[in-house]
């Protein structure tokens, strides 16, 4: 099955930091725009970053403007995100998926390969 896994999430302090990993299992990276999106409790799921993997251009979502890089290690075919000063609104599962471009982004019916998911919790 096609799909990506997500890992690196956890409990965090408010302050704290995380990087957030996203394989794919049975395909590559290459040619794709790779999103990240999370989804908090009884809300709406929502971008986060996404990045263009063959030439690294990104676009961000403004509600975490300057916490949160998004990044590609080409050799280990991976996506990260770093989220930096992490606050209790930011508890959410932590998605990513791949779409055609980042244009695209953050119209999520345009993006695909959804993994399950990591569980992201922000508490003092």
């Amino acid at each position: 099955q096609v799909q990506f896994v997500e890992s690196g999430g956890g409990l965090v302090q408010p302050g704290g930091s995380l990087r957030l990993s996203c394989a794919p299992s049975g395909f590559t990276l290459d040619g794709h725009a790779i999103a990240w999106f999370r989804e908090a409790p009884r809300r709406a799921r929502e971008g986060v970053a996404c990045i263009n993997y063959n030439d690294g251009t990104t676009t961000y979502a403004d509600l975490l403007q300057g916490r949160v890089t998004i990044s590609r290690d080409n050799a280990k075919n991976t996506v990260y995100l770093q989220v930096n000063n992490l606050e209790p609104k930011d508890t959410a599962v932590y998605y990513c998926a791949t779409g055609a471009k980042c244009e695209y982004y953050p119209i999520i019916p345009l993006f695909a390969n959804w993994g399950q998911g990591t569980q992201v919790t922000v508490s003092s």
